[in-house]
């Protein structure tokens, strides 16, 4: 159901893999950060966390000094630093770095620690495998049982060349046939959308699903409205109603497989999406050209991906 000027529309059909048979639907999660405390709160900065089924999201609204700490990773994260003006001391094992602000960078295993230099936003990605992190999540509850139609979570191969820090710049010009700015690693993928002047024409969404995987949809500025329809079965009692949902950002939506979805941006002046998988998107990463990092990360194997 893509326009014929998404490069979506060039994805191979049944690409997200055949449905696990269940006709069982989890609800979608919203998670809209203002509207709650934050889990973590200290002079120089707080900390939200939320999560899907397999990873989770900590944004941090940070001040100078603020440091955000892994003592013993259990895998790789992500962490983003969406604005310019914003710099951040990384400290990874052996390593130490001075990310530029409007970074994103792929942080190895282990010990870690991130010190800002200035006030700002921070937002860090992790797999669902660290229970600390997981039990931090405001909606924590809602996967007390895993959600039906998405597979036992499996990380993608180590880098060849062994873990380390990676920085990458998000300043990525767009191009002609490649959809959005696409990073992975072995636990996640991020695809950092473009920045939308204005409200998005309602004439020209792009409701789709995906028949085995969940998708994160984090709203760095403006506001969504993230429209979500499930599927009829023969019994009534599995019907679940449409959901249209406004999230102001900063916000997380998690959109369940395999319902149908689109999220249509409706401030009047700057809207922007990241959207996160775990793990990585095999389609995605069929794509020629679409994931900026993929040299640095193999495919699993035709048979592990499927």
């Amino acid at each position: 159901m893509y326009g014929s000027d998404d490069p979506r529309s060039r994805l191979q059909a049944g690409a997200s893999g055949g449905a696990t048979g269940s006709l069982r639907f989890a609800a979608a999660e919203y998670v809209k950060f203002h509207d709650l405390p934050p889990q973590e709160t200290a002079s120089n900065g707080r900390t939200w966390y939320a999560r899907g089924q397999n990873f989770v999201v900590a944004y941090t609204e940070a001040q100078p000094g603020t440091v955000l700490e892994r003592a013993d990773q259990i895998d790789e994260y992500v962490l983003i630093v969406p604005e310019r003006g914003v710099e951040v001391a990384l400290t990874a094992g052996a390593e130490t770095h001075q990310i530029p602000g409007y970074s994103l960078v792929i942080v190895p295993p282990g010990k870690s620690a991130a010190s800002v230099r200035n006030a700002g936003k921070i937002i860090r990605v992790f797999s669902a495998q660290s229970p600390d992190l997981v039990a931090l999540a405001s909606n924590a509850s809602a996967y007390e049982k895993a959600h039906p139609n998405i597979p036992p979570y499996e990380p993608w191969p180590a880098p060849p060349e062994g873990f380390r820090v990676r920085i990458y710049s998000l300043d990525v010009p767009p191009q002609e046939g490649r959809f959005g700015r696409l990073w992975r690693c072995s636990t996640v993928m991020i695809n950092m959308l473009p920045l939308e002047p204005g409200p998005r024409d309602l004439a020209k969404l792009s409701p789709h699903h995906h028949d085995t995987f969940e998708q994160g949809s984090f709203a760095l500025q403006g506001s969504f409205t993230h429209h979500i329809r499930w599927p009829w079965t023969a019994n009534y009692e599995d019907w679940r109603a449409d959901d249209h949902e406004v999230c102001p950002a900063p916000s997380l939506a998690v959109i369940p497989p395999p319902a149908i979805h689109t999220s249509a941006g409706s401030d009047p002046h700057l809207n922007q999406l990241i959207d996160i998988f775990s793990p990585p998107r095999v389609d995605f990463s069929k794509m020629p050209g679409w994931v900026l990092n993929a040299h640095e990360y193999p495919m699993p194997t035709e048979q592990d991906a499927k």
